[in-house]
């Protein structure tokens, strides 16, 4: 048996810090959740709340959503879709607005990586899908990273972080979205949060060229030191373990990820606590309702007036593309 002289010691130890730098930094990952078809409804719960961005929206239960088939799932191949009421002409100025879904994921996650294999997303005027991570009962304390966001078909997929004061980013990073503000507090400006753009085009990230290119797969990988978020549209150069969505993933392989966001002046594990992932479809509110990027856009009318009425209460049929339809959701930690 060797002796543990103070040389040796100094040796194992450095050689056990490499190890454990060395996998730290590898970029590999198990899957522990596989979230498909009929198993959306025992991995998420619905929300039947008033909506936060004080959007023209009705979300619903569960047994409410399943009985006006606003969400439905299937297999073989397992898909799961949630959707808005295309149906109903609103005619109540004091109601809530038109019917739809706000889902939450019963588990939480701070180190991990998820990957949206996602088919379809909600399009038309006055929409305003999300796709994100939150602590809601912290926020903003706890933090926010929007995933998948944007309005009124507008083009470009936004991925943002939203923090309580003292989060910024540098203008200067490894990413191929383009990045605006760069503090993430949500006191300033509106709550606009620390934004990455991500192309309007080629490859087409949301709306209807999204749509009409068969959707694609969206990725999030959060960690101590960064928060990353890569997008592939279906017929792209997508990393092999992403398509087959198996048990592990090594994000080293990705390549530069669409936006990137350093712990560089954002101590990422102060200013970011466990999260649930959110889905939810809204219309109109806080953003998708301001009239001149309504307007901008193209939408006809206006999204919601001054006596909770509009284009959204009038025109169901509107709606009939505005729904997410899922092929998957895969967890690895």
């Amino acid at each position: 048996m060797l002796t543990p002289t103070p040389t040796r010691l100094l040796l194992l130890a450095a050689s056990t810090l490499s190890t454990l730098v060395t996998s730290a930094l590898a970029g590999s990952y198990a899957r522990t959740e596989h979230i498909a078809g009929a198993g959306f409804y025992n991995a998420f719960e619905f929300q039947a709340i008033g909506d936060p961005t004080h959007g023209r929206v009705n979300y619903v239960d569960q047994a409410t959503a399943q009985r006006a088939n606003l969400t439905f799932a299937s297999s073989s191949p397992d898909k799961f879709v949630l959707r808005a009421d295309a149906t109903t002409v609103l005619s109540d100025a004091g109601g809530v607005g038109r019917s739809s879904v706000r889902i939450r994921s019963r588990n939480t996650y701070t180190t991990h990586v998820a990957v949206f294999d996602v088919a379809h997303m909600p399009q038309g005027c006055g929409t305003w899908p999300a796709i994100w991570e939150t602590d809601e009962a912290s926020w903003p304390r706890g933090g926010e990273v929007d995933i998948v966001e944007g309005v009124n078909d507008d083009g470009a997929n936004a991925v943002t972080l939203h923090t309580a004061p003292g989060c910024t980013m540098p203008a200067q990073r490894t990413e191929t979205g383009t990045p605006g503000q760069l503090s993430c507090d949500t006191a300033l400006n509106g709550n606009a949060g620390c934004g990455v753009r991500l192309a309007s085009s080629s490859p087409a990230s949301y709306g209807p060229a999204f749509n009409a290119a068969g959707g694609g797969w969206y990725a999030l990988e959060r960690t101590d030191s960064f928060i990353n978020v890569w997008f592939w549209p279906r017929n792209g150069a997508v990393p092999a373990d992403v398509r087959a969505g198996g048990g592990s993933v090594d994000t080293a392989g990705w390549g530069v990820p669409a936006a990137n966001f350093p712990n560089t002046s954002c101590d990422i594990p102060r200013f970011f606590s466990a999260h649930n992932i959110i889905i939810n479809l809204t219309f109109c509110g806080d953003w998708a309702g301001q009239q001149g990027l309504y307007a901008g856009a193209g939408c006809p009318s206006t999204c919601i007036t001054d006596d909770r009425t509009g284009y959204v209460d009038a025109n169901p049929a509107a709606f009939r593309n505005a729904y997410f339809e899922f092929n998957a959701i895969n967890i690895y930690k």
